[in-house]
């Protein structure tokens, strides 16, 4: 088939990468513009962009779907439009222009986390599953008809980073199988069934540690806003990112929601149940350092955290 890809960040890569080795013909790949990253601000195409240029595949630019994107695409005759994490809603008339309309990879096990951020509200809702579907999109947000889901128990410690790197990986299998069944005339789709919850995407406050959380919850919110936005917190006004935790040995010692102490070379933080123990840290305007040799730095008469 003919197929127009529509991706923008990291996660999208090895989809697209899988789709241009497969017999598929990629007529052309629709990502965001160039954004400024970096300390310089430097505008950087996005890592679909990138992809793109190294596969040598036509790009469209576009941040938003819209006439003159709709016309470029729609000119490019295609028999199929593939999304991954693009970044944009598909409106009509665009979402019929394909013969066999969008599909769409998504990470999660639908109906359970429609929305931006499926991953990471997977994790931060202390999930014991989760997964990857490939549906039909239609005009109401991630709510199509699913050809076919893969599932992931969630591993012990593992970030949102950790397990969209996985899904990703998984995923662009299970959406080439998807597509080849569509060219096939295999492919059946079955609507989807269950609770639907919603995932929108992460604000800055969703990485603030609540230090009277039990401390499973607050672990689960850290794993889930690791590695973007970043889980912080406070000391003596200042503020603290937290960039690695886990629980505290079984011999540790409870202590008040935010209250810091050492219990054998190891720093940990109250919670309201068990305490967790920092692993690494970084302060306002420095690297990320190991939490002990933060610790030895310290200079507080109230060693507290959230206050």
């Amino acid at each position: 088939m003919r197929i127009v890809f529509a991706g923008t960040p990291e996660a999208a890569v090895p989809s697209l990468r899988r789709l241009a080795a497969s017999a598929h013909e990629i007529a052309a790949v629709v990502t965001r513009g160039d954004a400024p990253l970096g300390r310089k601000r430097r505008l950087t195409p996005s890592p679909i962009a990138q992809a793109a240029a190294e596969l040598g595949l036509p790009t469209i630019k576009a941040d938003r779907l819209a006439t003159e994107a709709t016309q470029r695409i729609a000119a490019l005759k295609p028999d199929l439009g593939v999304i991954v994490a693009y970044g944009g809603l598909v409106r009509e008339p665009l979402l019929s222009t394909p013969l066999h309309g969008w599909i769409n990879l998504h990470f999660s096990l639908l109906p359970r986390w429609r929305g931006a951020a499926p991953v990471q509200r997977a994790l931060m809702a202390g999930d014991a599953e989760t997964g990857a579907a490939v549906f039909q999109l239609v005009a109401e947000l991630d709510a199509g008809d699913v050809f076919e889901e893969i599932r992931h128990l969630i591993r012990a410690g593992e970030t949102a980073g950790d397990l969209l790197a996985t899904l990703a990986d998984d995923g662009a299998d299970l959406l080439a199988r998807v597509v080849d069944g569509i060219a096939e005339g295999t492919a059946r789709a079955v609507p989807q069934a269950g609770e639907v919850t919603l995932a929108p995407k992460l604000t800055l406050d969703d990485g603030l540690l609540r230090w009277d959380d039990p401390r499973d919850a607050l672990l689960s919110r850290l794993r889930g806003v690791t590695p973007e936005p970043g889980a912080h917190t406070t000391i003596d006004g200042t503020r603290l990112k937290v960039i690695a935790a886990g629980a505290a040995p079984i011999d540790a010692p409870r202590l008040a929601p935010g209250v810091l102490a050492v219990h054998d070379k190891a720093v940990l933080a109250g919670t309201a149940t068990d305490p967790v123990e920092l692993v690494t840290v970084q302060p306002a305007g420095k690297g990320a350092m190991a939490a002990g040799d933060w610790w030895r730095g310290l200079r507080t008469d109230r060693p507290e955290l959230g206050r």
